[in-house]
């Protein structure tokens, strides 16, 4: 027992290691694409944690998250375009290529929608949740679709990354640490979040709201603050997925990006610090796996999910705890 969870310890560390190598065993496998498809793993594991807050802590089944990954996307080509053109946003508001500028320009965006969608739909519960904040997202791509100014359904193109630190952010091995400081800042805040006091009320809002109520907790403004805190985090990620691809497009606000998230979560384990990007990281590899074999990838992609649900009821990052107890 005792060495089982000193193993467990290890594996966080282990991984960690594993990550800071990564890039320079790509490039002596002479595979350099790995350190891109890893760069994105992480990205869809910041976008999957940031989701965590709401359903894992808060119990609330959002399929609108797709939105706010969205918006911190084109917070940044929105910014990125004003500042080559020279010409401000909305006429007051400068635009921007430093990555520091986007990166918070992102999450106050993200943080203002979600705040506006989360006051609204945070009036409802169970499927009628789920059906607002799918509906709010999907009237945010429509929106998107139509602004022609800024690529309409086409989409928004950059001529490069974002600026950072006079760092050469070309280079996809500097992106790739870049994007493993902000997923490893953002997993610390998150685990502060579930072991705090704030963490603790919405576990016990999740298990029972009526209860908390009782003893006098504000039980929707903690889940609304929640809902908020997640869809920063979310756009976070958005904004470093538009620098990873220098592009942003109105489909990255689809209902299916959303659905995509809620995946990554429950695959890895809702709820837990480590469970999202666990199973981003599970999904993209296995996608990308089953694509090199066959074109009919998705056909084989569903069972294979569903497989994995019914062996890993608690997700991927449970499995360990079960096998120790």
């Amino acid at each position: 027992m005792h060495e089982r969870r000193t193993f467990r310890s290890l594996l966080p560390l282990a991984a960690l290691c594993l990550l800071a190598v990564l890039p320079f065993a790509a490039q002596a496998l002479g595979q350099p694409a790995l350190t891109t498809l890893a760069t994105r793993m992480l990205i869809l594991g910041l976008a999957a944690s940031g989701l965590n807050i709401a359903l894992g802590m808060g119990g609330l089944v959002s399929f609108g998250h797709a939105a706010f990954y969205g918006i911190g996307a084109y917070s940044v080509g929105i910014l990125t375009t004003h500042a080559v053109a020279g010409a401000p946003f909305l006429g007051f508001i400068p635009g921007s290529e430093q990555l520091v500028v986007t990166l918070l320009a992102s999450l106050l965006a993200s943080g203002i929608v979600a705040a506006i969608i989360g006051a609204l739909a945070l009036r409802t519960s169970g499927v009628q949740f789920i059906m607002i904040t799918l509906a709010f997202a999907q009237m945010l791509f429509f929106l998107f679709v139509a602004l022609k100014a800024y690529g309409g359904d086409d989409g928004l193109s950059m001529r490069r990354r974002n600026a950072f630190a006079g760092l050469n952010m070309r280079d996809d091995a500097t992106f790739y640490y870049t994007c493993l400081s902000v997923l490893l800042v953002w997993l610390a805040i998150s685990a502060r979040l579930l072991h705090s006091r704030f963490g603790l009320l919405l576990g016990g809002i999740r298990q029972s709201e009526r209860r908390m109520q009782a003893i006098g907790v504000q039980t929707v403004r903690l889940r609304w603050l929640a809902f908020v805190i997640s869809g920063m985090g979310t756009g976070l990620a958005g904004a470093l997925m538009a620098n990873l691809g220098r592009f942003v497009s109105p489909d990255m606000m689809h209902w299916t990006q959303s659905g995509e998230l809620l995946i990554m979560v429950v695959l890895g384990g809702a709820g837990t610090v480590f469970g999202p990007v666990i199973g981003a990281v599970a999904l993209i590899g296995l996608e990308s796996l089953l694509a090199s074999w066959t074109e009919h990838w998705q056909i084989i992609l569903g069972p294979s999910l569903v497989l994995l649900a019914l062996t890993f009821r608690g997700g991927l990052a449970r499995l360990g705890k079960r096998e120790g107890r």
